[in-house]
C-alpha cells in the first residue's frame, strides 16, 4: 500500500483495462481515466480503490516527468482518499502543463474531472462532539 492509504496499480494489464473502459476527462493539468474495479480482484473491495500514474515523453525530459508524477501522487494522496468513488481504478496522466501548473489549479482540475465522470464523493462532515454539561 502506498503512502496516504492509496493502493497502486502495478501491472500494465490494469492500465490497459482502465484505458479500454474509455471513461476519461482531459483538463489542462491532467488527464483522468477511470474504470470499475474488476470483480475478481481481491485487493480492491467495494470500499477501496486503486490509482496509477503515468507521464510520457511529451511532458518533457526525465526530470520534468518525475516532477509531474510526484505532483500527481501528492494530489491523489490529498484528494482521492476523501473524494473518489470506491470500487474503481483511476489513472492520472500528466500533461505538458502538469510540472509547472499551480497546485491549486491541479486540485480544481482533479475535482472537475471526478465530477464530470460522476465519481466525486463529498467529504464526510465531521460530527461535532456534544458539549459536556458542567
Amino acid at each position: 500500500m502506498a503512502s496516504g492509504g492509496v493502493e497502486r496499480l502495478r501491472r500494465r494489464a490494469d492500465y490497459l483495462r482502465v484505458q479500454a473502459a474509455n471513461r476519461r476527462v482531459a483538463l489542462p493539468g491532467l488527464l483522468l481515466q477511470a474504470a470499475p474495479a474488476p470483480p475478481d480482484n481481491t485487493t480492491v473491495t467495494a470500499a477501496a480503490f486503486r490509482v496509477g500514474f503515468t507521464a510520457s515523453r511529451k511532458v518533457g525530459n526525465a526530470v520534468l516527468r518525475n516532477r509531474a508524477r510526484r505532483r500527481l501522487k501528492a494530489l491523489a494522496a490529498e484528494m482521492l482518499s476523501s473524494h473518489a468513488a470506491r470500487g474503481h481504478d483511476y489513472v492520472l496522466v500528466a500533461r505538458q502543463a502538469t510540472p509547472a501548473r499551480p497546485f491549486a489549479d491541479l486540485r480544481r482540475d482533479l475535482e472537475a474531472a471526478l465530477k464530470k465522470l460522476r465519481l466525486w464523493q463529498a467529504a464526510p462532515t465531521p460530527v461535532a462532539a456534544p458539549e459536556a454539561a458542567t
